[in-house]
Formats: structure tokens, sequence, C-alpha cells
């Protein structure tokens, strides 16, 4: 009788409901922005097999199919999986373990820092990064003089936040070679009284950094997973890393073979010789995570250290123009090279001598070709003539970081004067120009969060809500446009726009959930929002407690 009515009642059930589909992953009660072409919304979707199977409403996805699994957004917002399109993912895991000077408000400060790192690490060789001298009360660069009475033994460097200039101590120069006499093109060894000050502009510091100690492959590994891990928890689901060799893209792409990488790589190669032989020999390298199809060229210093290549002389440093890293002539050399192969060039270009230079390297080695996306890092002072390069054709794109020109504001005009700021952090006529911008941070230069990024955009102001009514907003964009940079329109700059950077039927479930509406809440509150959860291939890979 019992076998009898439990067959009765498995009947009756399975008469009664549909059939339905199998699905991984159901997100529900949510506000998503697609960020497709319509930039439509929908407050559900489904997943299967680490793509996005179908967008919708919750009642109609829940009657259509069988989910594994169910996230409640719990009514919080739901964007393409964020993506940081000029950062330093390895050397923020490397800094990690170095000395952090970030946000250090006086020399006294810095050393205090190294000091105490020292006590407590007794390394051979010390290393640092962050100090910025433009945000202490003395905006003179420091000197050797006291590293070398706290560390007459030991080595120190100690990297600018840009990374375009090193102070090291008497130690360091010693075992680099480094005297009065030592000439680098591109680049500058700084000197006081016909001797070496300690400061190194660019390409010197390569002297110095051939003497660091070797960094072994388990420390490699320790710094990619401790940056992975910070990029996630900030909603960060593809990285562009800006600056790789072949070394540590070889090791980002067994990592992520072996399921320990989640996060997804756009791994600009370094233009070392070795790495463009290799590379040029063996063609591009694409898997769903990792992306290597572009060299990244160094072309000029940064504007805070006044290595960045200008015209005319900077406005507060008469007869000083800063340095071309790599020669108009290289420049030209690589760039012809490069056309003829399926590689991207992404050159970094700060100053306005720098980026023309540039702009017509790329302008001449594409003739004739179009959807070629070079990328201009950076493009932070462009001269008038030079907007106009940036064609609608997608050519050449923009990639830019909102964060610099609201850190670099309080003195930037007095280093470039008036009428250079004009074309200088010009976000939105870039982007009327050439149709997208690719947004970044640049970190560890400036700060994981992609939501500063965001509000430095739009609201051109810094954390200290500064200044009140934003900072040259005739460049800034509005929160669709920065969305777009932040998604699709990176994407686009990596030639994954079919893959990634939109909630799409088909694209990967990449997805990041935020716990404000960023399209619709009040303007101060965009840097207080935090990351919910972050999302890639359908898998939860970071949630907030």
């Amino acid at each position: 009788m019992k076998k009898i009515l439990f067959l009765f009642i498995a009947i009756t059930l399975f008469s009664c409901a549909p059939d339905k589909l199998p699905a991984d992953l159901l997100i529900k009660n949510a506000t998503i922005y697609t960020v497709d072409k319509d930039f439509s919304t929908a407050n559900a979707l489904v997943v299967k097999d680490g793509k996005i199977l179908e967008i919708g409403l919750k009642p109609e996805l829940e009657l259509k199919y069988q989910i594994k699994k169910t996230y409640d957004a719990k009514g919080n917002t739901v964007v393409p999986g964020l993506i940081d399109a000029h950062a330093h993912l390895y050397g923020l895991g490397l800094g990690l373990q170095n000395v952090d000077l970030v946000g250090t408000t006086s020399f006294d400060e810095v050393l205090g820092k190294v000091v105490a790192f020292q006590e407590e690490k007794n390394l051979p060789y010390i290393i640092g990064r962050g100090w910025d001298q433009n945000k202490w009360e003395n905006k003179n660069f420091p000197t050797k003089t006291r590293l070398d009475s706290l560390f007459p033994d030991t080595p120190v460097a100690l990297r600018r936040i840009d990374g375009h200039a090193l102070l090291v101590n008497s130690k360091a120069l010693e075992l680099a070679g480094i005297t009065a006499k030592t000439k680098v093109d591109g680049g500058e060894v700084v000197l006081e009284n016909g001797e070496p000050t300690g400061i190194l502009i660019d390409n010197p510091m390569e002297l110095v950094n051939k003497t660091f100690p070797p960094t072994t492959k388990e420390v490699s590994i320790e710094a990619l997973l401790d940056a992975q891990k910070i990029a996630l928890e900030y909603g960060l689901t593809t990285v562009d890393d800006a600056g790789l060799d072949r070394n540590i893209i070889e090791l980002i792409d067994t990592l992520q073979k072996e399921g320990k990488f989640k996060l997804r790589i756009y791994a600009m190669i370094s233009n070392s010789p070795e790495n463009v032989d290799y590379y040029l020999e063996n063609g591009t390298y694409k898997t769903d995570r990792l992306n290597v199809g572009s060299f990244k060229v160094y072309t000029d210093g940064a504007l805070g250290s006044r290595g960045a290549a200008m015209r005319k002389p900077y406005s507060d440093a008469h007869n000083h123009f800063g340095a071309m890293i790599t020669t108009e002539d290289s420049l030209n050399i690589l760039a012809k090279k490069l056309a003829a192969t399926e590689f991207q060039m992404n050159s970094h270009a700060i100053g306005d001598s720098a980026n023309i230079a540039v702009l017509r390297a790329y302008s001449k080695a594409l003739e004739g070709q179009t959807d070629r996306r070079w990328r201009v890092e950076h493009a932070q002072i462009i001269p008038p003539e030079g907007f106009d390069y940036f064609s609608k054709n997608h050519n050449i794109i923009p990639s830019v970081q909102p964060t610099h020109a609201t850190s670099d504001m309080y003195w930037a005009e007095d280093r470039i004067g008036a009428e250079r700021m004009k074309g200088a952090y010009a976000y939105k006529e870039l982007l009327d120009k050439s149709g997208v911008i690719a947004l970044g941070t640049d970190f560890p230069v400036e700060q994981v969060n992609p939501m500063y990024t965001f509000y430095a955009a739009v609201a051109r102001k810094d954390l200290k809500n500064y200044p009140e009514d934003g900072f040259q907003m005739k460049d800034a964009l509005t929160r669709e446009e920065a969305l777009c940079g932040m998604t699709i329109w990176a994407a686009f700059a990596n030639f994954e726009e079919n893959e990634k950077g939109s909630i799409e039927v088909g694209k990967f479930a990449d997805f990041t959930i935020l716990d404000k509406d960023i399209m619709e809440v009040d303007e101060d509150e965009l840097p207080n929002t935090k990351v919910m959860a972050t999302f890639v291939n359908g898998e939860k890979v970071y949630e907030a407690e």
C-alpha cells in the first residue's frame, strides 16, 4: 500500500512540473546593468558552463531552469566584471614584500618606515616603493646623505611612487658601478656639486635593478597570489598588466591551468630585446584566462619626477625637458616591425613630446591598415594637433587612468603651465575623437580600488572631495561612459569584446556585485561603494563578510 501511495505521489509531481533546462547558477533580486549596446537592465541572470545563458526576470528564469546554485543579490547592483586596463599586478605583489612608502608625508617618515622594516626583516638589500616628494612640505628630491648614515653597509633602493625615479644610498651606487661620470641615454644620474645625489631618473635605474638579489620562483608565486587576492576583493575580473617578462607570463599561465589563479590577465610584454625576439618568433598566445598579444613600450618618464618628455622646458625647471626613454628613431623602427605582425603596440606616453612621437610613429606604421587598436598608455599631455590622430577607425586608442588627474592636479599646472594643461588629462576630448576610451588605475602607482577610478572620471575630485566644482570638468565622463571604459571599452582595447565586457548571452560569466547603484547614487557616495561579491566564469571567487 505504501509503495502504491509513493508511486502515485511521484507520478503526480512529475506530471505537474514542466521540463526544466539545466543551469549552474541563478543571480536574482539584482539591478543588473548589462552594458550591452542599449545599456539595458534586468533583475536576474542564469549561468551555465561559465557562460551567460540568459538574462531576464527572476520568476521566468526560475520556472524555466533547474538551478544548482542561487545567489540572492538582495537588491544590490550587478555590473560586468570590472577590467583594469592598465596596472602592475605582479609589481603590486612584489611590493607587498618590500617597504611600503605609499602615503608618506615627509622624508622623515620614509626613513622611519625603512628603519622599522629592516629591524624586522634584516635583509641584505633593502628595497621599497611609494614615496612622492610632491606630497611633502619640502618638495625637493631627497638625497642619499641620511640613508648613508643609517645604512652605511647595506644597499638601499627606494622607488618613487610612479616607478620613474629611484633614491639609493652610496652602497647601492657602488654595487651598480654608478659614479658622477656615468651616462645613460633616456634618463639622468642627478648630480650636486659634481657628485651623485642618490637620485636616478628612468634608464639609469636599470643599473641598480641588476644588482638586486634574484627573485625566486616561490617569491614570484607568492607575489602573484597575494596581488590576485586584492584584485578580486575590489571586484576586478581582468587586469591588464602593463609590462611583464616571459618567465612571469609563463608562470601566470601555469598557475591558471592549475586552478590557483582565477583572475584573467591581459599581459603586455615588456619590450626587452629578449622578449621581442622570442614572441615575434613564436607569435601571440591566448587562453580563456590569459591573453599575450601586445608589447609595452616605455617612451618617456613621469611628470612627477620631471622625466616626462616635453617639447618646451618645464615651467618650474627652466632648461629641463625630461627625456625620451625610447628614442624617436627606435620608436619608428619598432612600430614598423610590429605593424607587420599581429601584435598590438601599447606605448607609455606622458609628456607632449612623447605623445606626439608615439602618435606619429603609429600613424605612419599603420598607414592603410584598420582596426589595429594600438594604445597610447596614459595619453597624459596631448598637444593641440595630437587629438586628431585618435581616429574613429580604431587604429589608435587612448588608455588613461582618471585618478592620475586627481592626484596630479595640486601641482601639474605649476610644472607645465596653463597653456599645456588645456590638453592634459583630457579624457572627454580623447573619447570624442577615438569613440572609445579604456580606463585603469596604474596601481600600485595609484590605489587598486576601481570605484576611485569611476569617481575620478565622473566627478574629477579626489577622496577629500576636492575641488568642490571638480577639476577641468570639461573633460569629465558621464557615468555610462565611465562604466563602459571599465568594462566593454577596456575589453575592446584588449580585442576581447566578444567574450567579456558586458553581460550578454554567450559571454563569460564575469560580473561584480556592488552595494550601491553607481548609476543613481549621489556622486559623493561613489568612492564609498563596496564590492559584495566577485564572479569569474560563474564561480564566486570573492564574497564580502
